[in-house]
């Protein structure tokens, strides 16, 4: 069905309690007529803990696979996607009220957009939410432009990877996430960023949970040599397809 947003979620047993709320804030969602959503979450490992936080739901399919990490096991899931869009949603993340029928508006008004970010806040313990300053624009982001940013400013990006949303032909022409202990989200971001212009909603998209089990305040996650090693390759990914010329044109 091509009328579908697949949305793909990457789950580990720490972070699987956080499913029924992702699951809450996902129904929530309202999609124009003709639309559905379906969510793929994919278990990153084998165990008996993430099936039980499971919701019971036609709309959901839960696989297990090999540990690998997120990118792993966001690509494996990738292989069953269908439909014309996918999004990808943390397990212990929260869509904003919107934020998909806003996606899927920005890039079916304008077919040569490839994908679209948005707005993030961070959701911190005690039920707060904070936001940050120096988001770009409302509207579209040229080719090359989150590339330039993320050069020019230490590996920080101007938009939040978690709150991609793409096509996803050209998602699966990319490879989709990359095979990274971390940062796999970035470079798919700067693959497509090099790819095709994107669009950035300037509304909230997305409440970023913080707690203390999250993989990226773990001490590994900006080990020096290692974060060096990710961004040498996100970045070479990125510039090796701008260099190629490799390019989403729309299908005729």
């Amino acid at each position: 069905m091509s009328r579908r947003i697949t949305v793909i979620t990457a789950v580990h047993a720490p972070s699987a309690r956080f499913l029924p709320e992702a699951y809450t804030y996902l129904c929530e969602q309202e999609l124009p007529t003709g639309w559905e959503w379906h969510w793929l979450v994919q278990e990153d490992g084998y165990s008996d803990e993430v099936a039980p936080w499971v919701p019971d739901d036609g709309r959901v399919t839960f696989r297990q696979g090999r540990s690998g990490g997120p990118g792993v096991a966001r690509t494996t899931a990738l292989g069953i996607a269908e439909g014309a869009y996918v999004k990808v949603l943390d397990a212990d993340d929260q869509l904003a009220p919107g934020a998909l029928a806003r996606d899927l508006a920005a890039l079916e008004a304008d077919p040569a957009l490839g994908w679209a970010t948005s707005r993030v806040l961070d959701l911190l313990p005690d039920g707060s939410t904070v936001g940050f300053e120096g988001d770009p624009g409302h509207g579209p982001l040229p080719e090359g432009s989150v590339l330039r940013f993320w050069q020019e400013h230490d590996f920080r990006l101007p938009v939040h990877p978690a709150t991609l949303f793409a096509r996803r032909e050209l998602v699966l022409a990319l490879g989709g996430w990359m095979a990274l202990p971390a940062s796999e989200d970035t470079g798919l971001l700067l693959a497509l960023d090099a790819s095709s212009p994107g669009w950035f909603s300037s509304e909230v998209g997305l409440h970023y949970r913080k707690w203390e089990g999250q993989v990226t305040n773990q001490p590994a996650h900006s080990a020096q040599v290692e974060r060096d090693a990710r961004m040498a390759l996100v970045g070479q990914r990125a510039r090796a397809l701008a260099r190629l010329r490799w390019q989403y044109s729309v299908a005729d």
